[in-house]
Parts: C-alpha cells; structure tokens; sequence
C-alpha cells in the first residue's frame, strides 16, 4: 500500500504541469517527514526531499534576514529549528485547504508552487567600474527555492495584526497562489521579479 502524507492524502493523482519544476518537486512521501539534513552531503541532493518537508523546513526560520515582508520585519525564533510545530502547522493547514476547496491539498499545494516560481530574475553585472542588472533565466532548482520562501513569508506576513492563526494564514496563502489571485503575497513577488527582469532585457 503506498503512503500517503500523513496517512490521509495520496499523490497518485497529482500533476505537476511545469516541465522544468517536475524534476524537482518531489511528490513520494516518507514515512517520516524528516530527513535530518541527510540532503545536504550532496550538492542539489534537496531535489531528493519531499516537497511537503521542504515547505516545513522554510517554516522553521526567524526571519527574511535584513530584509521585510510587506513592510514588517519578522523576528523572533519560536518556530526556528521546531520541525514538530512546523509539522503541526502545516499538517493543519492542508485539513483547512481540503475543507473550504474539496480538492487533494497536495494539488493545492503544487499549484501553489508553480504559480509563485519565477521564470526570470536578474543579476548585478560590473564592467568598467559600472553597474548594472541584466535578465538571466532562474535554475529550476531556484525557482523552487524562491516560492516556496515567499509562500511562508507571505503566511507569516499575513498573521501581523490579524486573529487568524498561522495555519489559517499559510491555507489562505496557498488556496489564493494556486488560483493565481494577486492578493497571494508568492504570485505578487513573482510578477515584480518578471516585471524587473522583462525591463533589464
């Protein structure tokens, strides 16, 4: 019998449509969603990790860094480093998506991931002293990286000043990029990425 996350929500019938996230939007289930770090002995060894582990993983952080998310710095480290609580949230949060949408939450969860992923960034470039940005297509193992950091960040945004639990937020977070609704703070940032790539062509 396959497993299935959590014991509820089975990927047999998941798809992933973008071709070049496919290869690394691992879809099989472990038994136990924690890999320990194992990934990391292996340079791109992540690819290897269930994409649900790794949406847990980009919870488990104080913060963007130095930067902000929607005008608020997020700090703190009460879920740094607690793969129990990430697995609680995001456990819950997947049971809030298959209840207001009646759909497999792990669908959910890849459209999620796809409509937030960049096709296009840029990169700073000197020559002579002077600096400036120039388009470059984004790795598929980036792309990835990159929305599965702003959908947490979106979550996490969304629960300043608000009643709604973390849960609630990161549901509402994915239900909204898998629609590719602008109000998902994932879809937001990856148009204004687009949006500054496609004007330093």
């Amino acid at each position: 019998m396959p497993l299935k996350y959590f014991g509820k929500w089975s990927v047999e019938d998941v798809k992933v449509n973008d071709r070049g996230l496919r290869r690394y939007i691992r879809l099989e289930p472990k038994l136990a969603p924690h890999s320990a770090g194992r990934q990391n002995d292996k340079r791109f060894n992540k690819a290897n990790v269930p994409i649900v582990e790794r949406l847990m993983n980009k919870l488990m952080r104080s913060g963007p860094g130095k930067g902000k998310v929607g005008g608020k710095s997020i700090r703190g480290s009460k879920n740094c480093g607690d793969k129990q609580k990430a697995y609680k949230i995001v456990r819950n949060a997947l049971e809030i998506i298959e209840e207001e949408t009646n759909q497999n939450p792990i669908q959910v969860v890849v459209d999620a991931i796809q409509n937030s992923a960049p096709r296009e960034e840029t990169t700073k470039i000197s020559y002579g002293g002077i600096t400036y940005h120039e388009a470059v297509d984004s790795a598929p193992q980036r792309r990835l990286d990159i929305a599965l950091k702003n959908l947490a960040d979106g979550a996490y945004s969304s629960t300043f000043k608000s009643e709604k639990s973390i849960e609630e937020c990161l549901a509402e977070e994915l239900i909204l990029a898998s629609r590719r609704e602008t109000e998902s703070y994932g879809v937001e940032k990856k148009a204004g990425i687009e949006r500054i790539a496609k004007g330093a062509r």
